[in-house]
């Protein structure tokens, strides 16, 4: 991957259909976000699609899907189809890996087997959708173990989702698992773990702004949410104390990178923090570059 030449990295994509065309949600829950977000484009693009989509626009896609058997009943896509499209597409696609926290410790070996046989570079969780406490000891820290011993990434869901909005009852996916302070626990009792919050985190906005004041190896990404309705102290702290700590993210494809990018255009980002924001502190996180 040539960072140089990349005019973005966007850190949360989502690997949505597998090679066989089986989804990791099931069609109501898709259906209603694509609703939620009014999702332009294909919903469902396949790893090759969204390989060549960020390809055509210069920019680099961290991708994932997300394991929430044990909750939903429904398989994901298999995470070592994700890593072998990433290493097909090297140039532009970068992968990380979910596991469900309830696997246990078959999810634990399985996670250490993702990264040194697969290459990937770190693990999205969905505390919402998965159904867990991120701070919960018993369901999540052996495999914040592996993480935290490998030098990945864990990367949070934070605040409300559009996964279930306007199905009845939410489709029965709880918001209060994804308050970033229980992220707070695990960046205390896992000091060189890096994590990401991922999401403005509505209704937890400060929260999360105070995480990742508070500790070193906590970021920050902006996915999932069109810049022109960022709250301002997100702006204020992103120009300011967290500056080297935020990161673009589109939530590819309920969001693409070409509506937040045009919205982004419309912030009042300094001109100094933007290629920040969009390229480098992304790079220097995910060890693309020299810190």
């Amino acid at each position: 991957m040539n960072v140089e030449e990349l005019a973005a990295i966007d850190v949360h994509t989502h690997a949505e259909v597998s090679s066989k065309g089986h989804a990791s949600l099931d069609d109501d829950l898709h259906d209603a976000s694509a609703a939620y977000f009014k999702t332009e484009g294909k919903r469902k693009p396949t790893l090759e699609e969204t390989a060549a989509y960020y390809r055509e626009r210069r920019m680099a896609a961290v991708i994932f899907t997300v394991d929430a058997e044990s909750a939903t009943g429904t398989e994901p896509v298999p995470n070592e189809e994700v890593a072998e499209a990433a290493a097909a597409n090297a140039d532009v696609l970068i992968p990380f890996a979910s596991i469900d926290p309830f696997r246990g410790r078959a999810g634990v070996r399985r996670a250490r087997r993702l990264v040194e046989e697969y290459g990937v570079k770190g693990f999205k969780f969905h505390p919402s959708i998965q159904g867990f406490f991120p701070n919960d000891r018993a369901v999540a820290y052996a495999l914040y173990e592996v993480i935290e011993e490998t030098g990945t990434i864990a990367l949070f869901h934070t605040g409300q989702t559009g996964i279930g909005a306007g199905v009845p009852g939410g489709g029965g996916i709880r918001l209060k698992y994804s308050n970033p302070l229980h992220v707070d626990d695990v960046a205390a009792d896992f000091p060189q773990l890096k994590i990401i919050l991922a999401h403005p985190s509505f209704p937890w906005q400060d929260e999360a702004l105070a995480v990742a004041t508070h500790k070193p190896g906590v970021h920050i990404d902006l996915s999932g949410w069109s810049p022109k309705y960022f709250p301002p102290q997100l702006v204020q702290y992103a120009n300011t104390l967290l500056k080297e700590k935020v990161l673009f993210g589109s939530d590819f494809p309920v969001l693409t990178p070409d509506r937040w990018l045009a919205d982004f255009g419309k912030l009042a980002i300094k001109d100094e923090v933007k290629p920040k924001i969009l390229k480098e502190n992304a790079a220097r996180l995910l060890g693309l570059t020299t810190p």
